[in-house]
């Protein structure tokens, strides 16, 4: 953990989370600036401690014990060992959830409470104390009881359903996205429940359920099911904008991002088609959305004609979104990534 003068300086988190939505929540309160005091099993820790190889690596290249995964949700905290199933180890924690700010955990629906740890034991001895749960279908409703985990909610939240090819199966997010943004969540939540306990000197009690928020980040797509009933799987391309998704090129591919009619004339009259534009099928980004097969052909014909740099290079001369698909050796050697201090 290094010093960290962010804008939580001087509040203390009381991190009782494992895996990866609860500590995803409070790493990003520590990198702005809270002390986050994280409670592991004696002999165990954190179950990500084992999810490895690969191991993180020392300064001569050579592989440490500690797995890359626990690395990626637990940085800026300091952790102890404490056992929650002795009574010793309940009272340590309940003295250090006294002296919290923010007591942030990931236990099973009423499993702290078992242990004396719950909102409700805690709250008139501290009555500031912000408590946030986290879970994968919240404190109440028919599926509260159940276990959460990301592949489950991503299936049973939509996002599966409206991702991967259109004629291919369903298919997961690349990364554990239901557990990040259910810690997103929870950080902005505990901000604003900060925000509360600072101005009336009263904490909060917050329910964040993993399920409630995979559905509400569908967004766009949960909107456009609402309200038409529909939310097809598109593979690459936008549901709502045309062309907007990835092309061939003459020697591989590239994302070409057209978000308005203006932007499509430019394209057009620059690579040769500006008869496009003219045409009632082309003219305007609903007539493309509804002719999406046609706009997509003739995007496809016009794209693979050059290389992927000359797109690049030309496209944003006239600021039209377009870029690679980097691979991560890719992504971690970019320039602007580095400059940004990503790395």
């Amino acid at each position: 953990m290094t010093d960290n003068n962010g804008a939580l300086a001087g509040i203390t988190v009381l991190d009782l989370t494992r895996v990866l939505a609860g500590p995803y929540c409070t790493q990003l309160l520590g990198d702005l600036g809270a002390d986050v005091i994280k409670i592991e099993r004696p002999g165990a820790g954190d179950d990500t401690r084992k999810f490895a190889p690969p191991f993180v690596t020392d300064d001569a290249g050579n592989e440490t014990t500690e797995s890359a995964y626990f690395m990626s949700a637990n940085r800026n905290k300091r952790s102890v060992e404490v056992d929650l199933t002795s009574e010793a180890g309940q009272d340590i924690v309940r003295q250090l959830a006294l002296q919290a700010d923010v007591l942030v955990e990931n236990f099973k629906t009423g499993n702290l409470a078992k242990y004396g740890l719950g909102y409700d034991d805690l709250k008139d001895a501290n009555p500031k104390l912000v408590y946030c749960s986290i879970t994968g279908f919240g404190q109440t409703g028919p599926y509260a009881q159940r276990p959460g985990y990301d592949f489950l909610i991503q299936g049973m939240g939509g996002i599966m359903s409206i991702t991967g090819e259109a004629e291919g199966e369903p298919q997961k997010v690349g990364v554990p996205i239901a557990d990040i943004m259910s810690g997103m969540f929870a950080a902005v939540a505990i901000n604003g429940a900060l925000r509360h306990s600072t101005v009336t000197g009263q904490g909060q009690y917050i329910d964040i359920g993993m399920l409630d928020t995979q559905v509400a980040w569908l967004v766009n797509q949960g909107m456009n099911f609402i309200h038409s009933g529909q939310a097809e799987r598109l593979g690459n391309a936008h549901p709502n904008i045309v062309p907007y998704q990835v092309f061939k090129s003459a020697d591989g591919h590239i994302v070409l991002a057209i978000g308005n009619d203006n932007q499509f004339r430019t394209f057009c009259d620059f690579a040769g088609a500006p008869e496009l534009p003219d045409d009632p099928m082309f003219a305007t980004n609903d007539a493309r959305v509804k002719n999406r097969t046609e706009t997509v052909a003739k995007i496809q014909a016009i794209i693979e004609q050059h290389p992927s740099q000359y797109w690049l290079d030309e496209l944003e001369k006239m600021k039209i979104g377009c870029g690679p698909i980097n691979t991560l050796d890719q992504v971690f050697a970019d320039p602007h990534v580095l400059a940004r201090e990503m790395v």
